[in-house]
């Protein structure tokens, strides 16, 4: 019986309209090809499900039954399937996104406020995690598309990195920056490998992963042993530390940009190139965006220009 779809579906409409032949003109189907539906449902459970009357169908209590079961799925089918077809020709439903942890809570509240204004029915659900993890729940289908972030001379991704399309979003200048006071205090003008080493850093990690890159790229040193003056997983934590003068953090230049112009915060110089960090959008390849995807994109990245 379960293979047989359209006899259950059969089944459904004759209840409802306690007539076969009011059921095969809403199915648009002859009132003998709906009669032989029922029929072959009733041979196959064994048990009549309708009294037949000469002008109604009286459903047994078996009939009562079947149709207590059938009837949420073929209601939760008909509004899934508007909802679909809705869908197509209007932003609407779920959209599952992935974003960096700094970046979605900073850029995505007030980008989402202006979408929802637009389009009132699209939900969004928001998951925020590092570029691993976000890949890896991209690949396993649990989000549609997500934002990631790849510092410079960083590994990318432990998976394959071929079931992806990558779409370069925005390009932030990486910088190992103090406050002013620090940096006439501590450094005195000297940014050289071994003065920088001995100073206070504030980390996002207890391993002090950026500034070790940071090291790596501007003085090619590996291997680093660095013990952080203070640990804090927050882009605005750190600006707020380097303000108070604990010492040398990693941050997002255009983060400082005001601090930079008033000359509140310093950057530290070297003969090499600022490291950059990019935030590409990241899709399964070859997968078909949907109107809602679509639309919510185009916001984004007119939002982000802005």
């Amino acid at each position: 019986m379960t293979n047989n779809w359209d006899r259950l579906k059969f089944f459904y409409h004759i209840y409802s309209c306690q007539s076969v032949v009011a059921a095969a003109k809403q199915l648009e189907v002859s009132q003998s090809a709906a009669s032989q539906a029922l029929k072959k449902l009733e041979s196959e459970i064994k048990t009549p499900l309708f009294t037949r009357l000469p002008r109604k169908m009286i459903p047994t209590q078996a009939g009562d039954q079947l149709f207590e079961a059938v009837e949420p799925f073929m209601l939760n089918l008909e509004n899934c399937l508007k909802t679909i077809e809705r869908g197509k020709v209007h932003p609407s439903g779920e959209l599952r996104i992935g974003a960096p942890l700094e970046f979605g809570k900073n850029a995505f509240p007030s980008i989402v406020a202006k979408f929802q204004q637009l389009y009132p029915e699209v939900r969004i659900s928001l998951t925020l995690g590092n570029q691993n993890e976000l890949l890896t729940i991209l690949e396993n289908g649990a989000i549609d598309f997500t934002l990631v972030d790849v510092f410079q001379n960083q590994p990318l991704y432990f998976g394959t990195l071929d079931l992806f399309e990558f779409t370069p979003i925005i390009k932030e200048e990486i910088v190992l920056a103090c406050s002013k006071a620090y940096f006439d205090r501590s450094l005195h003008e000297d940014a050289s490998f071994e003065r920088l080493i001995e100073q206070n850093f504030i980390t996002y990690r207890q391993d002090a992963q950026s500034v070790r890159a940071w090291f790596k790229h501007h003085f090619s040193k590996s291997n680093l042993f660095i013990q952080p003056a203070f640990v804090v997983d927050s882009h605005e934590a750190v600006v707020s530390a380097i303000k108070q003068d604990i010492g040398l953090g990693i941050v997002a230049s255009h983060l400082i940009h005001n601090e930079l112009l008033e000359e509140q915060i310093v950057v530290i110089q070297t003969n090499k190139a600022q490291i950059y960090n990019q935030i590409s959008l990241v899709q399964l390849q070859d997968k078909v965006p949907t109107l809602t995807e679509k639309v919510f994109l185009e916001h984004f990245l007119k939002e982000i220009k802005r």
